[in-house]
């Protein structure tokens, strides 16, 4: 079965843990740590989390992983 990936992004704020929070609820799993870094030229924290999927289709560039 293929994995797929994403990296989900955000200002680190509540909208951050709703886009997680659907992802798993959608199927996805966490995959590795979350990460932050100071976004300097906007002067807000940023966050992301990886995660990732297995699906039945077969990967092809052109699919919407949200939507998987």
């Amino acid at each position: 079965m293929p994995l797929i990936y994403r990296l989900l992004t955000e200002d680190d704020t509540s909208e951050f843990c709703h886009k997680v929070s659907l992802a798993l609820s959608k199927g996805w799993v966490l995959y590795g740590n979350p990460t932050y870094v100071y976004d300097h030229a906007n002067g807000v924290m940023r966050v992301g989390q990886a995660v990732t999927k297995d699906v039945e289709a077969a990967y092809s560039r052109d699919m919407k992983l949200g939507q998987q």
